[in-house]
């Protein structure tokens, strides 16, 4: 594979190629069909050959690209099944693995972190990369103390790829403020560009990492390495042996997806009260399953500091919302920046649209499945229901961008899961002001 491209209109065209590409297979496709070959077998052969390539594209542009395919892995679960099965495997590839960088531009990028001595530190260094993610590849090593590592490095031209991404970025969101004119484009762009550019600073990942593991030591449910080594572009972590969380998506029983369900749930919502810390990057590539059946947690790099936890409002709106008071809920999310002062709404509609996100909570135990979250994508994306024109009028404070992607994110996971858990205990015990609004309404 060659260096990274720099050239935005180099990466729009190999995205743009796509639907090209997808006609001439068609074209292909009907030939075969001249020579007998079935509708429905070449109708799978085009899907599949276009979700490789589709695959190929986003792992070769790394950078934001590559993060948008790791957001389409989550939220496969909310799409009609025979559109999602086709691409669900080479999306779900995005969640930890990538096309990987020379071997020669890992050495440097290596060198120009740790010193030119820099395999000295390493009594073993294996250049075959473990995984391939989207700003960085992980190495397994044996550091100069006998421990066993994980050894991230940043591909060389990841922040120019990613800054071009980010533009390129705001200008198709700018497209937005004509289309939803609730929401105010412009701080949440500038949150957002600052979020992106925080993930490719490896030494500020490896602080949050740090207090993670520190927060987490010891934990019966959670497995976070230690950090060994830091610089900008190089982070060296203890080695964690673990599968992927996507091998449990794709076989586990249903006793396993309920406990990794659960365990991945209790840490999102955890980790703000127990470090100051929200883990903002929810996708099962981050997650693993260690031997003795914790979470294994990795990639730090999307944090948001809470020091305080998780907003009171979030609780106190959510229980709001489950107890039917559509206007109460209107006011709050008012208040809270959600609904701008020259946007009007229905509260009965508001209500309806916050379901994905209220539901779970409803009951002691709650089942999350695909066919329940593209029921759920499906109401409030069909123009022939009420509360579809809901999305266009609610703003997104950038105080809440990260806490947003993991609840929405989080969703999707437990969807493709198939797992039921006891969400509300988990609500009650870690979201501030949903357990106080439970406990007054019991009085």
């Amino acid at each position: 594979m060659s260096a990274l491209p720099e050239n935005p209109l180099l990466r729009a065209a190999k995205i743009a190629a796509l639907p090209t590409t997808f006609a001439l297979r068609q074209a292909s496709g009907l030939s075969k069909r001249l020579i007998g070959v079935s509708a429905e077998d070449v109708a799978a052969d085009l899907q599949m050959r276009t979700a490789e390539q589709l695959f190929s594209i986003l792992g070769e542009l790394k950078g934001g690209a590559m993060k948008m395919g790791q957001a389409l892995s989550i939220f496969e679960s909310a799409l009609p099944e025979d559109l999602a099965a086709p691409y669900r495997a080479a999306l779900n590839q995005l969640q930890d693995s990538a096309p990987p960088m020379p071997e020669s531009l890992m050495r440097q990028a290596l060198a120009a972190a740790m010193g030119e001595e820099w395999e000295s530190k390493f009594q073993y260094f294996n250049f075959q990369p473990a995984h391939a993610a989207s700003i960085g590849q992980v190495h397994k090593g044996v550091w100069h103390d006998g421990r066993r590592v994980a050894v991230k490095v940043q591909y060389p031209g990841a922040a120019k790829a990613l800054d071009s991404d980010i533009q390129q970025a705001s200008r198709v969101a700018r497209l937005m403020s004509m289309i939803a004119p609730g929401i105010d484009i412009d701080p949440i762009i500038d949150e957002l560009k600052h979020r992106m550019v925080e993930e490719l600073d490896y030494e500020r990942e490896a602080r949050s990492q740090q207090r993670f593991a520190e927060a987490y030591a010891d934990d019966q449910d959670v497995a976070i390495p230690q950090v060994v080594f830091s610089a900008p572009t190089v982070l060296v972590t203890e080695w964690l042996d673990s599968s992927p969380l996507s091998k449990v998506i794709t076989h586990g029983d249903q006793e396993e997806r309920n406990r990794m369900g659960l365990k991945y749930e209790r840490f999102l919502l955890s980790g703000p009260a127990r470090c100051g810390l929200l883990h903002a990057d929810p996708h099962p590539g981050n997650f693993r399953v260690t031997p003795d059946g914790r979470l294994g947690v990795l990639d730090f790099g999307a944090v948001a500091e809470l020091p305080d936890g998780l907003p009171q409002a979030m609780g106190r709106l959510l229980k709001i919302s489950m107890n039917n008071n559509p206007q109460e809920v209107v006011d709050g999310l008012r208040e809270e920046g959600f609904l701008l002062p020259n946007i009007t709404v229905d509260p009965q509609q508001l209500h309806d649209y916050l379901a994905p996100f209220t539901e779970p909570a409803e009951s002691e135990y709650f089942t999350f499945s695909r066919d329940w979250m593209r029921t759920q994508f499906s109401r409030i994306n069909d123009p022939r229901q009420p509360e579809f024109t809901i999305g266009f009028k609610i703003n997104l404070p950038p105080s809440y961008l990260l806490i947003h992607r993991v609840w929405l994110g989080s969703i999707g996971v437990l969807s493709q899961l198939e797992c039921t858990i006891p969400a509300r205990v988990e609500i009650e015990k870690w979201v501030p002001g949903f357990a106080v609004e439970s406990a007054s309404s019991a009085d």
